[in-house]
């Protein structure tokens, strides 16, 4: 018998993000000795044989849906299949577009960059962060100024200056080859 229930959940799976749910039960699939009923608006009909329950879905002429099977009892719902499948997708789509992924955004800037120039920069960063964003800065050295790299790090010094209202240093700056990289997040 387990081997049987083990290949009707392998079956029946729904995955959503990392989260794997059995797949939801309808009608001749609800086995309980008890289940809590709710009606097709809404309404709480109380604690029922799973029997009871179908019957009185039949009656209204739609499907009895498993809500959820760990509460005790397990609630079930008279509503329509396609209904209960259309409003869960848009649930789904609706959670998807408010969740929003932080993304790392990049920056490169070379150690002559002028004065305006660095101000621009500073104004595109500000608008990353406000976007919810992480922002890694490089500052790349060209030729000979890998001999002046305390310059690197008094540019860094002189955007986090500037950027102190806003923004804050995330980790450490690190030097990696001819870059000179570190990140900030929001304050």
């Amino acid at each position: 018998m387990s081997a049987k229930i083990l290949n009707e959940t392998k079956k029946g799976q729904l995955t959503i993000g990392n989260a794997t749910n059995s797949r939801t039960r309808i009608n001749g699939e609800i086995r309980y000795s008890e289940v809590r009923v709710i009606g097709t608006n809404g309404e709480q009909l109380g604690v029922m044989s799973s029997r009871e329950a179908q019957n009185l879905a039949n009656d209204a002429g739609v499907d009895l849906v498993e809500i959820s099977a760990s509460a005790n009892p397990p609630v079930v719902k008279i509503i329509d299949w396609g209904k209960f499948q259309y409003q869960k997708m848009k649930e789904l789509s609706k959670a998807k577009k408010k969740a929003k992924s932080s993304e790392l955004k990049q920056i490169r800037l070379g150690l002559k960059i002028g004065q305006n120039d660095l101000n621009i920069k500073i104004r595109k960063i500000h608008e990353f962060l406000d976007d919810g964003d992480r922002v890694k800065i490089m500052i790349v050295f060209r030729g000979r100024e890998m001999a002046h790299k305390e310059l690197g790090t008094e540019l860094m010094n002189r955007m986090l200056t500037q950027m102190s209202e806003f923004a804050l240093l995330d980790g450490t700056s690190q030097m990696s080859g001819r870059n000179l990289t570190f990140a900030v997040k929001r304050k």
